[in-house]
């Protein structure tokens, strides 16, 4: 098990994420908007390649997932490209899976390096000016190390939260790959959070990390001086809470007819339902709201309605 404490900070910050997660999930803002959910996407990439030194702006980059041409540095535009299709593809990828990650990484570092995808077995060391940062693990170890974190993925009893913070900083410690550690690091953390909680998907948690990048770097270098990672889980779950805060600050929590009934769809399935199913779906509208609601789904085509008034059963067409 890799070491680190569980402090009086981190019990702080578990307990205030898991309150905003509930505002998130009670105020149904778990899928933002499709309009927000692309810019995040473009915010996420944008920062986390820029703290790898890539020039391209979020105006360049939503241009090019609009197909439009811009001028940029060759290597800068492949950097974007690779990083649109490993994100698009991330529901493909089991998070507690070496092969996936490995896969994951070859989409992500093709035309960049050589035998991106594969693990490293030479020496590495990562310098900072003249000065030698961090000297990774002997590459002989590489793969038995990368193996013994998996395996703390899959049996560890502890949080999630906590398990995608330590995973995080292991795997910058082992420096798995030639390059391309950083970006992966960031991109594997958001898919272990996507399995319990659907939202990290659209959290745009690098553009927090990139704004604080100095604190970031300092987090990971007092784990490595510490000999565990119980700073840099700190400075994580403070990233984390603070970006959930964005999310509920920035958004009109006043939900349309057809945002309430797109949101109920996704979440009954094929389920049939009542009025008073989907009245305690949204507990802060009214019976004659929700009525008017289900009347105008039946109307668009989105349900069908058999039997009446309070008798009334809904299905998805």
């Amino acid at each position: 098990m890799p070491p680190y404490t569980i402090t009086d900070t981190i019990l702080h910050l578990i307990t205030a994420i898991a309150e905003k997660l509930g505002a998130i999930n009670a105020t149904h803002l778990y899928k933002p908007a499709a309009e927000l959910r692309k810019k995040n996407r473009i915010k996420t990439i944008q920062s986390s390649l820029e703290i790898e030194g890539n020039t391209l702006t979020v105006e360049q980059i939503t241009a090019m997932l609009d197909n439009k041409r811009i001028i940029a540095p060759k290597k800068d535009i492949l950097e974007v490209q690779n990083a649109i299709k490993v994100y698009e593809q991330l529901h493909s990828f089991n998070p507690y899976k070496l092969k996936d990650l490995e896969k994951a990484h070859s989409i992500l570092m093709n035309g960049l390096i050589d035998h991106a995808g594969k693990l490293r077995t030479t020496h590495v060391g990562i310098v900072s000016g003249s000065k030698v940062k961090h000297i990774a693990p002997n590459g002989t170890m590489v793969k038995g190390l990368m193996k013994d974190l998996f395996d703390y993925l899959k049996k560890d009893k502890d949080l999630l939260l906590i398990k995608s913070c330590v995973f995080h900083y292991e795997f910058e410690f082992i420096h798995p790959f030639i390059d391309g550690n950083g970006r992966m690091g960031r991109l594997w953390q958001t898919l272990l959070l996507m399995q319990q909680y659907p939202v990290f998907e659209f959290l745009p948690i690098e553009h927090l990390i990139k704004i604080r990048q100095q604190a970031y770097y300092n987090a990971l270098s007092l784990s490595d001086k510490n000999g565990n990672s119980t700073p840099f889980i700190e400075f994580m779950l403070g990233v984390i809470s603070d970006t959930l805060d964005e999310l509920l600050h920035s958004q009109n929590k006043t939900l349309t007819t057809a945002d309430r009934i797109t949101l109920f769809i996704e979440k009954i399935g094929s389920t049939s339902f009542s009025r008073k199913d989907y009245l305690n779906a949204f507990k802060n509208i009214s019976a004659p709201t929700a009525s008017r609601d289900l009347a105008w789904a039946v109307a668009q085509g989105l349900l069908k309605k058999e039997g009446d008034k309070r008798m009334a059963v809904y299905e998805i067409i």
